[in-house]
């Protein structure tokens, strides 16, 4: 087993281990058929522990989601590969940086089960808890180029994380990327039909232009 092979595992083993108050794990619902040898799940559709790229987003799934009835789709690949969040990621990953979602390194910042619907607040004090905890670590053994966080309470908790004041909003979140060690942490909107029309209020195209600036920059390193 290579060097971060055995550090994923350590780390996944750390997660499977530990639950914060008020939240569940992923083994706990439908006789643990959710669980799997990574920090997230969504990691089985984004494993290239090489690449340069690594996605961020906020937290896999809720527990009003998983008490239902088993998802296929979600058990084979982490995530639901139909869900428009999901094909609008894909789509802007092959626009902009040409790479498919396979290529990247994908996590969840939050790896554990909130309470509720999938669009309940989790408190940005345990958003920086699991960034000390989860994300530091996996930025740290795959050492990509550029760590993309999805949606500002992602990209805070890792700010706050690494002893950095928050942003206020996404316009700020995009001029605020930030190294950490061999790492540029940068943020973009959330795919998420909500998220994208917030960016693009008025009718300008502001996530396109936030991605190609991301791009250049990725490009000169």
């Amino acid at each position: 087993m290579s060097d971060k092979a055995t550090l994923l595992s350590k780390l996944t083993e750390k997660r499977k281990n530990t639950c914060y108050e008020g939240y569940t794990s992923i083994g706990d619902y439908h006789d643990g058929v959710y669980e799997c040898d990574f920090v997230s799940p969504y990691t089985k559709s984004a494993g290239n522990t090489n690449s340069d790229i690594m996605i961020i987003l906020q937290d896999w799934c809720s527990e009003a989601f998983l008490l239902k009835k088993i998802c296929s789709e979600t058990l084979k690949y982490g995530y639901d590969p139909s869900i428009r969040t999901n094909i609008k990621l894909k789509e802007l990953l092959l626009e902009h940086l040409e790479i498919t979602l396979a290529e990247t390194y994908g996590t969840n910042l939050f790896p554990f089960i909130k309470p509720g619907p999938m669009h309940a607040n989790i408190p940005a004090k345990d958003m920086k808890r699991a960034a000390l905890d989860f994300t530091i670590p996996l930025i740290d053994i795959v050492e990509p180029k550029i760590a993309i966080c999805f949606g500002t309470s992602t990209f805070n908790a890792l700010r706050k994380a690494c002893g950095l004041r928050p942003v206020k909003n996404m316009a700020e979140a995009i001029d605020d990327h930030f190294s950490y060690n061999k790492t540029e942490i940068w943020c973009q909107a959330h795919t998420g039909q909500l998220g994208q029309n917030n960016r693009n209020r008025g009718g300008v195209d502001r996530v396109s232009s936030d991605w190609e600036k991301m791009r250049q920059y990725f490009q000169r390193l």
